[in-house]
C-alpha cells in the first residue's frame, strides 16, 4: 500500500495564528494544504474566500487543495485558481447536469490547474463515474458538508471501496479523497477501502503532537 497523502484542513485552525498553524502542519510533514471555501448558499455555513486563499496560497510549500462548497463554481473557479488553488474540487450537485460538470472541468484545467469533483453524503458514489477519465481527483464527503468536527458516516468506506474498483476497470489515475471525521481509526479503514488523501482538521490543529499524528494517519 502506497503512503497516503496528508491534506490538513485550515477550517480548524487558530485564525489568530493562521500562518503558525500552517508552519506547524507543513514541518510535521502534511504534503497537501485543505481549505474549506463556504458560500452560505450551496451549504449553511460561511468560512472564508479568494482573499484568504491569496494571503496564504505562497506561504508554505504544500500543495494548495481547494474545495469549493458554493453554488456557481464554473463563475466562482477561475478566481480561486488565480488567488493560489493547485487542485480546485467543486460539487457535483452544484451543477445542473452532467454536461455543465464537464464545462467546469474543462474549464479548471484550461486555467491550468487540476480538477476534483465531490459528491456529498447522500449522492450515490455512481453519479462521478462519467467523469473518471476527465478528473484528477474524487473528494467524498464523510460528513454533511458545512461544519467541522461532525462524525464520520460509515457508509463512506463502501462509496470508496467501490470507487476504487471502478478507477482500477477504468485504469485512470484519478485520486480518492476523503474529508469528514478523519481520525487515526477511521484512516485506517480509510486506507484499507482505497483512499489516497486524507483530509483532517480537528484531529490534527490544536495538539501539540502534529507531527505523531500526522504519522498515525498514515
Amino acid at each position: 500500500m502506497s503512503k497516503v497523502i496528508v491534506a490538513p484542513s485550515i477550517l480548524s485552525a487558530d485564525f489568530n495564528h493562521l500562518l503558525e498553524d500552517i508552519k506547524k502542519v507543513e514541518e510535521a510533514g502534511a504534503e497537501w494544504l485543505h481549505f474549506d471555501v463556504m458560500d452560505g448558499h450551496f451549504v449553511p455555513n460561511i468560512s472564508f474566500g479568494q482573499p484568504v486563499l491569496q494571503c496564504i496560497a505562497k506561504s508554505h510549500g504544500m500543495v494548495n487543495d481547494v474545495h469549493i462548497m458554493i453554488s456557481d463554481p464554473f463563475k466562482y473557479a477561475p478566481e480561486f485558481i488565480k488567488a493560489g488553488a493547485n487542485i480546485l474540487t467543486f460539487h457535483y450537485e452544484a451543477c445542473k447536469s452532467d454536461k455543465e460538470v464537464f464545462q467546469v472541468i474543462d474549464l479548471i484545467h484550461d486555467y491550468g490547474c487540476k480538477a476534483g469533483l465531490s459528491i456529498k453524503p447522500n449522492t450515490p458514489v455512481e453519479k462521478v463515474y462519467p467523469f473518471l477519465h476527465s478528473l484528477d481527483l474524487v473528494l467524498i464527503m464523510s460528513v454533511e458538508p458545512g461544519f467541522g468536527g461532525q462524525k464520520f458516516i460509515q457508509e463512506s468506506f463502501t462509496k470508496v471501496f467501490r470507487l476504487k474498483e471502478m478507477i482500477k476497470r477504468e485504469k485512470v489515475n484519478t485520486l480518492i479523497e476523503i474529508d469528514g471525521g478523519i481520525n487515526d481509526e477511521t484512516a485506517k479503514i480509510a486506507k484499507m477501502a482505497g483512499v489516497d488523501v486524507l483530509v483532517a482538521g480537528s484531529y490534527l490543529f490544536g495538539h501539540e503532537d502534529i507531527k505523531e499524528r500526522i504519522e498515525k494517519l498514515r
